[in-house]
């Protein structure tokens, strides 16, 4: 096994601390769900460092503050919108369609957490596994032609420590036959997210692109939206009269999103891949479902290749 990489960043560093003094003038990003939380900070401090960064969302309208404040504020960079719903596969193929040149880096950041009943995609995927992995996956492998035009491309994926306890259920991933459960739906989709990092590892390190997986921590976001209040307090992050909570192990957002920056930018990351990292680190793997760590089952390369087949079958998108 490979030594875990270490890097002189801990969990309290910025996304702005982790790249200062990197130079990304030339480079080409795309991040989605780049609108709010730790999204709109990825976005800005890859703006800052000189990086042309595409932020998709399904209203580009909600990127308009972001993109005035780098316009106002001289950021080397810039900021601007295009439209993508993860869950609607027509929506994914316009943009990858409509992409010209290379990428460098892509940051799959959106999500969705715990919807509380099973809620299905326009073509019958349950939404969790839509919008995390699969919207995900085929926007990567329809630009993977503009990553490989880049040199030595990143694939950034975050996923979550949900993913340590359920693995990814291949026999019934879109819960057709079993009964739905909003955390163990979130779970799976955290394990396929780490599994696509590997995937790509797997099958497009001769084009020169390197893709890993991280946890960016808990952090108060729009991601919290759908937990009723027993679940925010039972997770530490209200009080008994429904007021938020910050625990001391919350990061901000700025410190969330430091890791993802880490490696979609840093040169101490060049050349990994396949990994998980949370709090600038790369983690161990382990067999605590509490953590910290990954869980062997998201990093084994038979499941990536076996999920990887699973999506090139539900999408019309190939290797």
């Amino acid at each position: 096994m490979p030594e875990l990489v270490t890097t002189p960043f801990d969990a309290r560093a910025t996304a702005w601390e982790v790249i200062d003094g990197v130079d990304l003038r030339g480079k080409r990003a795309l991040v989605t769900g780049g609108a709010s939380g730790i999204g709109t900070e990825t976005v800005g401090a890859l703006a800052r460092a000189g990086a042309e960064v595409t932020v998709a969302v399904r209203r580009p309208d909600s990127v308009r503050e972001l993109a005035e404040t780098a316009r106002r504020e001289r950021w080397r960079g810039t900021v601007r919108a295009t439209r993508l719903d993860l869950g609607d596969l027509d929506s994914v193929h316009a943009l990858t369609a409509a992409w010209q040149g290379p990428l460098d880096v892509l940051v799959a950041n959106a999500g969705i957490m715990a919807l509380p009943a099973l809620e299905r995609s326009r073509v019958g995927w349950e939404l969790q596994l839509a919008t995390n992995y699969l919207g995900h996956f085929a926007l990567a492998v329809g630009l993977r032609p503009a990553l490989r035009a880049a040199a030595a491309a990143r694939v950034v994926v975050l996923s979550s420590g949900a993913h340590r306890r359920h693995p990814v259920d291949l026999d019934d991933p879109q819960f057709e036959r079993t009964p739905y459960d909003r955390w163990v739906a979130y779970g799976r989709s955290k394990s396929a997210d780490v599994l696509l990092a590997v995937g790509i590892a797997q099958r497009w390190a001769r084009d020169g692109i390197t893709a890993n997986a991280l946890m960016p921590g808990w952090i108060t976001t729009n991601l919290q939206r759908h937990l009723d209040l027993a679940t925010l307090q039972a997770l530490g992050a209200a009080d008994e009269a429904g007021n938020p909570v910050e625990q001391p192990f919350f990061k901000s957002p700025a410190q969330g999103a430091a890791t993802s920056v880490l490696l979609a930018a840093s040169p101490l990351l060049d050349g990994v891949t396949g990994r998980y990292f949370e709090d600038n680190q790369e983690a161990p793997v382990t067999a605590d479902p509490a953590g910290p760590g990954v869980a062997a089952h998201a990093l084994d390369p038979g499941t990536a290749e076996r999920l990887w087949e699973y999506a090139s079958g539900v999408l019309p998108a190939g290797d």
